[in-house]
C-alpha cells in the first residue's frame, strides 16, 4: 500500500481548519504533514489538532522543503490564492485552491496554463457540487424524471441585518469581498454543472445594509444555450429564505427546503466518516406529469468527502480531476459578466458561451 499523500495546508482559519483540514483528515489516502499560519492562536490550535504536522511561519519557509510534500492546499484569503498557487506550481507541486480561484477569468486561465505547462494538477475546491440538494437535482435531471429543464431557482440567503465585519465585508478590491465572489461562486458553478453552457447574463449587485461597501444582496440571471433560465440569489438581508432550490421541467418539478448541513456538521466537529453523515432531515418535494400532487421524497446524501477522494485518485493517476480547473475559468467569466451587467444595467452576452468541460 502506498504512503498517504503528504499535504501542505496554507491557512488555518475557517476554511483551512474546518473545511479542508477535516475533509483531508477523513481521506485515508491523505495526511496533513505541514501547516502554514502566523497567527499564534491558530498555530497552537493547529498543533493541538494535528500534532504530527510541522507548523511553518510562511509559504517560503515551507517550500524550502518542497520535497517533503506531494500537494499544496491553498485555504487562505482570496487575495493570496493566485500568488500562493503560482509559488507552489513553480516549486513542482500540484495544488488545490479554495474558491474563488482568482479574481478574473484571465488570471485563472494563466494558472491553468502554468499547471499544464509544468505537467502538474490544479484543483479548485467547488465542494458544493456534492451538496445534498445538488446531488438530488442532478439525479432527477439525468434520469429524465423532470423532462427538459427550463428553469432553475437557487439561493443562498441569510438574515444578518447587522454586518459581522472582517475582510469578506470590508476588504479592498484585491480581497474579492462581497457575496458575488463568495457564495455566488458556488451558485454559478452549480448552475453550469446542472444546466450547461451560459450565453447571456444580467445581474443586480447591491450593498443594502448601512455602511456596506461590498455587495450583500445580489441576484444573477443566466440564459443557458439549452433555453433554460437560472435565477440565482445570494443575500445577507433576507428575512425569508425558502425554498433553497426549485428545478422546473417539462415533466416535473423539484423543490427543496433547507440548505445542505455538511458545513454545520464540520463546524460542530462531526466527520464525514460518521455513519449519519450527509443525511438531511429537510424535505424535498417532487411533482410529475403522472402525479401532480407534491410528494415528499428522500434527498440524496451529501458527499463533500467525494471531493478529496477524487483529488487523491487523480494524483494517483486513477481518475480525472473531480472539478476541472477550466470549469472555474468559465465560472469566472459568468461572475465577471454579472459584475459588468450590474455596473452597466445591461444584458452581457458571452461569446463564446461559458461552458464546463
Amino acid at each position: 500500500m502506498s504512503a498517504p499523500i503528504r499535504v501542505l495546508l496554507l491557512g488555518y482559519g475557517l476554511a483551512g481548519r474546518i473545511f479542508h483540514g477535516r475533509l483531508i483528515t477523513a481521506e485515508p489516502d491523505m495526511q496533513v504533514t505541514g501547516i502554514v499560519t502566523t497567527d499564534p492562536e491558530r498555530r497552537a490550535q493547529a498543533q493541538a489538532d494535528m500534532p504530527d504536522a510541522r507548523i511553518y511561519d510562511s509559504l517560503e519557509q515551507a517550500l524550502q522543503s518542497s520535497g517533503d510534500f506531494d500537494l499544496v492546499v491553498v485555504a487562505t484569503a482570496n487575495s493570496a490564492h493566485v500568488p500562493q498557487a503560482t509559488a507552489a506550481l513553480d516549486h513542482g507541486l500540484p495544488v488545490v485552491v479554495d474558491k474563488p480561484l482568482a479574481g478574473t477569468a484571465a488570471q485563472a486561465q494563466r494558472l491553468v496554463d502554468l499547471a499544464e505547462g509544468r505537467g502538474l494538477q490544479l484543483h479548485v475546491f467547488q465542494n458544493r457540487r456534492w451538496d445534498s440538494e445538488i446531488l438530488t437535482a442532478r439525479r432527477l435531471i439525468d434520469d429524465g424524471t423532470l423532462g427538459r429543464v427550463h428553469r432553475l431557482e437557487s439561493r443562498f440567503e441569510r438574515w444578518r441585518p447587522q454586518p459581522k465585519g472582517g475582510w469578506r465585508e470590508t476588504g479592498g478590491a484585491d480581497d474579492l469581498p462581497g457575496l458575488l465572489y463568495d457564495l455566488g461562486a458556488h451558485l454559478v458553478d452549480q448552475a453550469l454543472h446542472l444546466l450547461g453552457p451560459v450565453e447571456a447574463v444580467v445581474a443586480s449587485v447591491r450593498a443594502v445594509r448601512d455602511g456596506m461597501q461590498t455587495d450583500d444582496d445580489t441576484q444573477v440571471m443566466l440564459w443557458h444555450t439549452s433555453g433554460a433560465l437560472s435565477i440565482l440569489s445570494v443575500s445577507s438581508v433576507a428575512g425569508s429564505i425558502e425554498p433553497r432550490l426549485r428545478v422546473l421541467g417539462t415533466r416535473g418539478s423539484l423543490e427543496i427546503t433547507g440548505l445542505d448541513t455538511q458545513e454545520d456538521a464540520l463546524r460542530a466537529g462531526a466527520s464525514p466518516l460518521d455513519a449519519d453523515w450527509g443525511i438531511e432531515a429537510g424535505p424535498a418535494y417532487l411533482v410529475t406529469a403522472d402525479d401532480p400532487r407534491p410528494r415528499a421524497i428522500d434527498r440524496d446524501r451529501g458527499a463533500w468527502a467525494t471531493y478529496y477522494r477524487g483529488v487523491a485518485m487523480a494524483l494517483r493517476g486513477k481518475a480525472t480531476a473531480p472539478v476541472d480547473a477550466r470549469d472555474v475559468v468559465a465560472n469566472l467569466r459568468v461572475i465577471e459578466a454579472a459584475a459588468q451587467s450590474a455596473r452597466d444595467r445591461a444584458v452581457v452576452v458571452l461569446d463564446p458561451p461559458a461552458s464546463h468541460v
